[in-house]
């Protein structure tokens, strides 16, 4: 009698890996990608040949700066690029709404990925939080790389309290519903220690820090930070009355960081 020739053993599954991508996107002024990202980082990213972003031009930017330091083990035109879908990049997925298991095929086939946003860390005060989900359902192993991170770049630079701290994301644009939120967050801070956080599409910073300005509290401390990592990077903490004699350190091409607190 014949023996059953063993099954083969299933191909391992890839890696998805959460690459941190520098602070500089939409600047004019381009950084030394080594100035802020470790070479691992830069190592994992130029051998990485699927990715899912938010952008696939800008992910292409990224990666050809990478090339002029090690170079990419495929040409660009070779990598498989895949973006999230332009809702996503409106109402965000942090609310488990949009299901992103079909983009991670390539790990189930064995390939390893990179998760990557237009600055800074996927997944935080960016969208990637479904494919990390999505990830962590199929079993697949989330690697995150070291790399710059704004918010806590900023916390850490704010002299607030960085043992209890929230990140609010966006306030809303109307300026009496921003107003509110303002003075709802200022509420929780001053009654909790609870450092607020919270940042800006660039173009906006100067009404943001008019309504702060506006309304906030003479006493409460409010920090901002622009420009982190890059030559002419900005952190400030002082308290609203004495930033009311300042001139503002923001400019309406930056990004930029607001933190509040006691």
């Amino acid at each position: 009698m014949e023996s059953t020739p063993p099954s083969p053993e299933p191909a391992p599954s890839g890696k998805l890996y959460l690459v941190p991508a520098p602070l500089d996107f939409g600047c004019n002024e381009p950084m030394n990608l080594e100035d802020s990202l470790p070479w691992g980082t830069l190592t994992v990213a130029s051998r990485l040949q699927y990715w899912v972003c938010e952008n696939a031009k800008s992910i292409r930017a990224y990666l050809k700066r990478v090339n002029e330091i090690i170079p990419l083990s495929s040409p660009l035109q070779a990598l498989h690029i895949q973006e999230l879908p332009r809702e996503v990049h409106k109402k965000g997925d942090h609310n488990g709404s949009f299901d992103a298991h079909h983009l991670l095929a390539p790990a189930q086939a064995g390939h390893d990925m990179g998760l990557v946003s237009e600055a800074g860390m996927p997944a935080v005060a960016d969208p990637g939080s479904s494919v990390v989900r999505a990830a962590h359902d199929l079993g697949l192993e989330v690697v995150p790389l070291t790399g710059p991170v704004s918010l806590l770049l900023a916390l850490a630079a704010s002299g607030l309290n960085g043992q209890n701290f929230a990140f609010v994301g966006y306030l809303p644009q109307d300026p009496t519903e921003r107003a509110q939120r303002v003075r709802e967050l200022e509420s929780l801070a001053l009654r909790t220690g609870q450092t607020q956080m919270f940042i800006e599409t660039p173009y906006r910073n100067a009404a943001m820090l008019q309504t702060l300005l506006q309304t906030l509290q003479h006493n409460t401390r409010l920090a901002l930070c622009s420009g982190l990592t890059l030559s002419r990077a900005s952190c400030r903490s002082d308290s609203v009355k004495n930033w009311r004699q300042k001139t503002s350190p923001l400019d309406n091409a930056t990004p930029a960081v607001f933190a509040l607190g006691r």
